[in-house]
């Protein structure tokens, strides 16, 4: 399937390595120009070098998120070397694990600029621009947890409801300026988030970090937990032209670890 991606402009935001950097290396691979963007510069030459060895036409740039002024400058210089931007895929860091009695006002001010403000800025940011292309698309990278919470991660749970509450409202405010909104669910994946998750589990359980994987692998009907790649491929699509009449979704890529039926 040609997904459409030739040519088009794509910023994915915290992608030195990861998910994000898993969705640059997928979106370059099918044709796209990528911008990427990391606090850390180490990974993110690393990254970038890596896109470009692979022939991918890519723009790194410096920046936290948290700020509130990084937003409007990510958009600004990927304007100033490609001229346009046609697909925002917004991407963070989670924040820190812990219940609600653990955790105080700094902690949820501090989660609430990294998870929910910076989607809100980098909307501000890039729906201008997003408003001109003929194939606009946002997609938020949240978790499964907006389907159901996962113990000890009261911020990432409460927070990233936040997220798809926007998600949910842009899809109907922009739908008719031709731009489409998502969201991707990601389950157990393994990246350095979740091997921080599984170190505070067990920490908190006595065990050890590869015995609570297996725990966690066995509670999934796939048996294991994802690679990046896997949930890449499917933001990948989401995000694309291919998915041209989808809007409004959060798709969970899970292993069927969520059994809702809603």
């Amino acid at each position: 399937m040609d997904l459409g991606l030739k040519g088009l402009v794509a910023l994915v935001t915290a992608s030195s390595k990861g998910l994000g950097r898993a969705a640059a290396q997928q979106l370059a691979g099918e044709g796209a120009r990528v911008v990427i963007c990391a606090r850390g510069t180490e990974a993110l030459e690393a990254a970038r070098d890596e896109i470009a060895a692979l022939g991918g036409d890519v723009l790194a740039l410096s920046a936290d998120l948290t700020q509130p002024d990084a937003a409007q400058a990510l958009v600004d210089a990927t304007l100033e070397r490609f001229g346009q931007l046609d697909i925002l895929i917004a991407n963070a860091g989670g924040p820190p694990p812990g219940g609600f009695l653990a955790l105080d006002e700094a902690a949820w001010e501090s989660a609430i600029e990294l998870t929910f403000m910076s989607f809100v800025r980098l909307c501000y940011a890039a729906i201008p621009a997003l408003k001109r292309s003929t194939h606009g698309s946002i997609l938020a990278s949240t978790s499964v947890s907006v389907k159901q919470p996962l113990p000890n991660l009261v911020l990432s749970n409460s927070l990233r409801l936040g997220v798809m509450g926007l998600v949910k409202s842009l899809a109907d405010e922009v739908g008719p300026m031709g731009i489409r909104v998502n969201a991707i669910c990601p389950g157990w994946t393994r990246t350095d988030r979740v091997d921080q998750l599984l170190q505070d589990r067990a920490q908190r359980n006595g065990t050890s970090v590869e015995g609570e994987a297996a725990a966690v692998a066995e509670a999934i009907p796939l048996g294991r937990i994802a690679s990046p790649d896997e949930l890449a491929r499917a933001a990948t699509f989401l995000a694309s032209p291919a998915a041209s009449y989808i809007t409004g979704v959060s798709l969970l890529v899970d292993g069927g670890m969520y059994r809702g039926t809603m």
